[in-house]
C-alpha cells in the first residue's frame, strides 16, 4: 500500500466519520445550551448518520476500492435509509415550527430523496471501478 493509499483511506474511514460524530456533538451541545425543549436529538443522529454513509459510499466509490462495507452501506442507503427519513419527516411535519432543528431535520429526511439517487448516480459515474 502506498502512502497515497493510506492517507485516502485514513481521510475516507477515519477523518471523514469523526468529523461527523464531532460536528453532531458540537450541534447537540448547542440544542442543548439553548435549551429547546422536545429536541430532535435522535432525528439528527439519524440523519448525521444516513447522510455521512452517503459521503462515505461516494468518497469509497470514487477515491477507493468497493469493498464488502461499502455494499452494506449502499444496501442501507437504498432500502433502509428511506424508511428511516420518510420517518423522520412524518415524525416532525407538525414540529417543524417549534424550533430552527426541528424545521432544519424535517428539510433534511425530505431532500434526502432528491439527492440520494443523484448521489449515488455520480458515484456510479465517476467510480473507478
Amino acid at each position: 500500500m502506498t502512502n497515497r493509499e493510506i492517507v485516502i483511506a485514513l481521510i475516507i474511514h477515519l477523518f471523514v466519520p469523526l468529523a461527523g460524530l464531532s460536528s453532531y456533538i458540537l450541534l447537540v451541545r448547542k440544542i442543548n445550551k439553548e435549551k429547546i425543549l422536545n429536541a430532535p436529538i435522535i432525528e439528527l443522529f439519524a440523519a448525521f448518520a444516513t447522510y455521512g454513509g452517503l459521503l462515505l459510499v461516494f468518497l469509497t466509490a470514487v477515491f477507493w476500492k468497493w469493498s464488502g462495507m461499502a455494499s452494506l452501506g449502499t444496501f442501507y442507503l437504498v432500502l433502509g435509509a428511506p424508511i428511516v427519513m420518510a420517518a423522520i419527516a412524518y415524525s416532525l411535519r407538525k414540529k417543524k415550527e417549534e424550533s430552527k432543528y426541528h424545521n432544519i431535520t424535517y428539510n433534511l429526511a425530505l431532500l434526502y430523496f432528491p439527492i440520494a439517487p443523484l448521489t449515488l448516480f455520480m458515484a456510479g459515474l465517476f467510480s473507478d471501478n
